[in-house]
């Protein structure tokens, strides 16, 4: 995130909500296929890069 100059709101809308996006970044959750997809839409990647 801070190689694109994000903040946790900024994917909260990809990933469903802000709370969300945390607790994926501090490992209480992992990303489902749906954030995953998502994700790789946005940064133009895989969506294995965040399986």
């Amino acid at each position: 995130m801070e190689q694109h100059a994000l903040k946790q709101t900024d994917l909260s809308a990809e990933i469903g909500g802000q709370s969300v996006v945390s607790e994926i970044l501090t490992g209480k959750r992992e990303i489902n296929a749906r954030q995953a997809k998502a994700l790789a839409t946005r940064f133009s990647v895989s969506p294995a890069v965040f399986i």
